[in-house]
């Protein structure tokens, strides 16, 4: 099994920033992979971004993209650090792990889901 949990989310105004984290803990070799995810009251879970542990190989969502940017280190913390957020940003973020770094964008394939962290980005 493996642990997540995400920490780092509050209020910030439009334009500001925030940093996510996702502390992941057990047998962590079966998530080598790492994902953010996000949904917003009323809407579908959308992917977010995500990243491989041992490679450079990352994935944004368009709508994040230049925005956004997922890091890790050598601790087995994931890192969302989000840049000029938008009120459209506002959401419950989740982290989440799977082994292969394939089909990255569809949550069910995930194995491993943090409790979540709300995002609220007011304009």
């Amino acid at each position: 099994q493996v642990q997540l949990v995400e920490s780092g989310g509050g209020l910030v105004q439009a334009g500001g920033s925030l940093r996510l984290s996702c502390a992941a803990s057990g047998r962590t070799f079966s998530s080598s992979v790492m994902g953010w995810f996000r949904q917003a009251p009323g809407k579908e879970r959308e992917f977010v971004a995500a990243i491989y542990w041992f490679g450079d190989s990352t994935d944004y969502a368009d709508s994040v993209k230049g925005r956004f940017t997922i890091s890790r280190d050598n601790a087995k913390n994931t890192y969302l650090q989000m840049n000029s957020l938008k009120p459209e940003d506002t959401a419950v973020y989740y982290c989440a792990g799977k082994r292969e770094f394939v089909n990255v964008r569809v949550g069910v394939q995930y194995d491993y889901w943090g409790q979540g962290t709300q995002v609220t980005v007011s304009s």
